[in-house]
């Protein structure tokens, strides 16, 4: 006996095919075509091609012989999907805005912002498949290990304006971080130059003189509060975009490395009780507060995101203050 599925919410705008592929990840698409044109499978009731558009609400049916297929992994293809829908219904509940022009999620830990070769779960795949209808771009990154506000673009013109904002920088980051270490002067601009995870004193070329040129580097900090005497909380405000600048101010810059940072940090001993509410594989950087300009309106936006879940008993614990 046949079964029905409802579409969410989540899944609207997605095509029948791409729908029942994610549902049952091992059909192969020969046989779901098979299905289809022998009114097998149908949506409403109606007989389906397999390219229809699909709508929050709509009852698909599903063949008796389709349900073998579900919860067995796919095979793997090169540049294929690697993410569910419940990867795609975590992903939307990260939204903190949303209109026409933008949505800005609040990216969790571990979620790549890009994908690339090896990465199959990035924002920008899933970003695609939560808003079909739009032309998704990225205007800024995070690092995969970074948490917070990730600003993406709905249509081509948005992406330009954005972009601009983040390249001029003209949209204000604000990060928060804790430290191990005690960090001194407790106020500061860092204003070096980087190049492959290293920090100079001048942007004088390397060795023989044909090398890159390190980069600049700038960013300001503001110590928030010291606890339990070996960890800091400090407010980033990173003037320029770096890959891991804030990372590698914070490790050899400040001496005091990001907890939870395996690339650049060490080993801390630290008393039992917050030892073990350290004791994470996740980087405590959160990009936590944002302010830009509104492609169309005009309008300057300030946005705020809730700390990681990660992070949360630590503040608490700590007692300290998000700003």
């Amino acid at each position: 006996m046949a079964d029905f599925i409802t579409v969410s919410k989540t899944e609207e705008g997605t095509r029948l095919l791409r729908w029942f592929l994610r549902h049952f990840p091992s059909m192969p698409q020969r046989e779901f075509y098979r299905l289809c044109r022998g009114g097998q499978i149908r949506v409403n009731s109606k007989r389906v091609r397999g390219q229809e558009i699909l709508q929050a609400g709509d009852a698909v049916r599903i063949p008796p012989t389709v349900v073998s297929y579900a919860g067995q992994k796919p095979k793997r293809t090169e540049g294929g999907d690697a993410f569910t829908l419940a990867d795609l219904e975590m992903l939307r509940k990260c939204i903190v805005h949303n209109d026409d022009d933008l949505v800005v999620f609040n990216k969790p830990a571990g979620l790549a912002v890009q994908g690339g070769t090896g990465i199959r779960k990035s924002v920008d795949k899933m970003a695609v498949a939560l808003f079909p209808y739009d032309k998704i771009s990225l205007v800024h990154r995070l690092d995969k290990e970074t948490s917070g506000l990730l600003v993406v673009a709905k249509n081509h013109r948005a992406a330009q304006l954005l972009s601009e904002q983040f390249q001029t920088k003209n949209a204000h980051k604000e990060y928060l971080a804790l430290l191990y270490g005690d960090v001194n002067p407790k106020y500061g601009i860092i204003d070096n130059y980087m190049l492959k995870g290293q920090i100079f004193d001048t942007s004088a070329r390397l060795n023989d003189g044909t090398g890159p040129r390190p980069q600049r580097a700038i960013t300001e900090y503001n110590v928030l509060s010291n606890a339990a005497g070996c960890v800091t909380w400090v407010k980033f405000n990173p003037k320029t975009g770096r890959t891991h600048q804030l990372r590698l101010h914070s490790a050899i810059t400040l001496n005091a490395p990001i907890v939870g940072d395996t690339l650049y940090g060490k080993h801390q001993k630290l008393n039992d009780s917050l030892g073990a509410l350290l004791e994470t594989n996740n980087l405590f950087l959160f990009a936590h507060k944002l302010t830009f300009q509104h492609p169309s309106s005009g309008r300057m936006i300030t946005l705020r995101a809730s700390v990681p879940d990660f992070m949360a008993p630590v503040i608490k614990f700590l007692e300290l203050k998000v700003p």
